[in-house]
């Protein structure tokens, strides 16, 4: 749920809308009805593990491979050059 609210709302109600934001809502900041700021939560991710996915991903053997003629023309002589 995102909560609105002007920049002096947002000063007067900071620790409320901390409270809030750890609770998983967001705050839309604007000033003059023009918002200036999103607010949000922050995840805190489980540390990698390096091996945690092994055997989940499929690589293929061709992976490295050139790229089909077709595909790699795309990529040489595009079809707008004004991009």
């Amino acid at each position: 749920m995102t909560i609105n609210v002007s920049l002096a709302e947002a000063n007067n109600q900071f620790l409320d809308l901390i409270q809030r934001i750890k609770a998983g809502e967001e705050v839309l900041v604007s000033e003059s009805g023009i918002s200036i700021a999103r607010i949000i939560p922050i995840y805190h991710q489980l540390p990698r593990v390096p091996g945690q996915d092994k055997g989940k991903i499929l690589i293929s053997p061709d992976f490295n491979d050139p790229l089909p003629s077709d595909i790699l023309d795309g990529f040489l002589s595009p079809a707008d050059p004004q991009l």
